[in-house]
C-alpha cells in the first residue's frame, strides 16, 4: 500500500506534464535520469527545487503538482516546507553560529 504522500505518475505522463509548461527538453531529460538514480524517487522539495531552475515559477510548480494528482492542502504544506528548507539553507549560508549552555 502506497503512502499518502506518496504519488505515483508515469514517465510519459509526467513527461506531457512538464511539455505542457514549457520545460525544456534538456531539463526534463535531466530530472528523470536524476530519478532513475534515486530508485525512481523525488523529494517534493528536491522536484520543486528542479523545477525552479527549469525556470517555473511558483504557480506553475502549483499546477504541476496538481496535474499530479496533489490536493491544494498537500500543496501549501509542500511549498511552506520547501521555504523553510530555503531560509535554513540561506540562514546557514550567511551565519553560522553554535551556542552552548554551561
Amino acid at each position: 500500500m502506497a503512502d499518502k504522500n506518496t504519488f505515483t505518475i508515469s514517465r510519459i505522463e509526467l513527461r506531457r506534464i512538464l511539455v505542457a509548461f514549457g520545460v525544456s527538453e534538456k531539463n526534463i531529460t535531466a530530472l528523470l535520469a536524476s530519478m532513475e538514480k534515486s530508485h525512481r524517487h523525488i523529494n517534493v522539495i528536491a522536484l520543486a527545487s528542479m523545477l525552479e531552475k527549469s525556470g517555473l515559477g511558483r504557480d506553475k510548480i502549483k499546477n504541476v503538482f496538481r496535474r499530479m494528482g496533489m490536493d491544494d492542502l498537500t500543496i501549501n504544506q509542500s511549498m511552506e516546507m520547501i521555504d523553510e528548507q530555503k531560509s535554513i539553507a540561506e540562514t546557514g549560508r550567511v551565519y553560522n553560529a553554535t551556542i552552548d549552555l554551561s
